[in-house]
């Protein structure tokens, strides 16, 4: 049996006219709509970095000025019926596009692909790993992301991850808070470290982190992932200053990275690196000012499309 096909149909609005053609819709009974509009892009992936993997600059290119609303009609005669009664008394211009039914979950992978990273890593899907080789020099990083932050395609990751690889003391120990899919601190077994600790405010990356540790031969003998907020919960911060970590990261954002820093002495080791990422440049002297409040020093610095991360230690 052939999948299902579907038609995603896109009609064209302005921003002024989006509720009442969404209401009007609704009225005429769609459900599921899905809205579109560059403002409100922007300002969900500012408040979503889990998403910030999937979204390049070809993808913000196309967002510019768009102002839409999408629905989904089944691709045969009944569907297309059903177009022509949701759209009763909407003159508007709209596009139809055919969708398969293994698009909704999977279309995504093939815009993620085997990458190298910094001077040694060389991230793979899990999907290709049989038939990926590794370049000689590199180690892989096998990663099956799902829908959590953290491909190494983003370029705040991929500046995290050439600190990792500068920073990451064999027989160290790893701290990753906002670890998503547990990209950096995975990678910082990989390159040598002895054990990790990850945390993210997302309940699903813990499962995630796990899976995509196994998948790279690390047990929970090395590796510990827990759900919190660190910001929020002293139990949880009280916890994980039981022990002292050689790195600790914090590939998030500007407005937690800047509270975070008056937490990381309670983390690190002496000697130890804070590195942290995730920073807009506008937002560069804001997170500066922070560490310097709290007493760190900046040692180092990597800028890339925008995205600024920084190094520092206690003096």
């Amino acid at each position: 049996m052939e999948d299902l096909k579907w038609l995603e149909v896109a009609v064209e609005t302005t921003a002024d006219a989006l509720d009442s053609v969404a209401a009007r819709l609704t009225m005429n009974g769609v459900n599921g709509l899905v809205l579109e509009e560059e403002g409100d892009f922007r300002r969900f992936l500012e408040e979503n970095r889990q998403y910030w993997d999937y979204v390049d600059e070809e993808l913000l290119e196309r967002m510019k000025g768009v102002c839409r609303v999408k629905f989904y009609v089944t691709d045969d005669a009944d569907g297309r019926a059903q177009l022509e009664q949701w759209m009763a008394g909407i003159n508007l211009p709209y596009t139809t596009a055919v969708l398969g039914e293994n698009d909704w979950a999977h279309s995504w992978q093939k815009y993620y692909k085997p990458m190298e990273v910094g001077e040694r890593l060389y991230i793979v899907p899990e999907w290709e790993r049989e038939t990926t080789p590794i370049p000689a020099g590199r180690t892989a990083l096998y990663l099956n992301p799902g829908l959590t932050f953290g491909t190494g395609s983003h370029a705040s990751t991929q500046l995290c991850l050439a600190g990792v690889e500068q920073y990451t003391q064999p027989g160290g120990r790893v701290l990753d808070l906002g670890c998503g899919s547990g990209i950096l601190s995975i990678a910082a077994l990989r390159l040598g470290a002895a054990e990790a600790v990850a945390v993210d405010i997302d309940p699903k990356a813990v499962g995630v982190a796990y899976e995509n540790a196994e998948m790279n031969d690390i047990g929970k003998d090395r590796y510990r992932v827990l759900a919190g907020d660190v910001l929020s919960d002293r139990k949880l911060v009280d916890e994980l200053a039981e022990r002292k970590y050689e790195l600790v990261l914090a590939n998030i954002v500007a407005d937690v990275i800047i509270p975070l820093s008056a937490q990381v002495h309670r983390f690190l080791a002496p000697g130890g690196v804070f590195l942290c990422s995730g920073i807009i440049d506008t937002r560069e002297e804001d997170v500066k000012a922070a560490l310097a409040r709290n007493g760190l020093t900046v040692i180092g610095r990597w800028t890339r499309k925008g995205w600024v991360a920084l190094a520092a230690k206690f003096a």
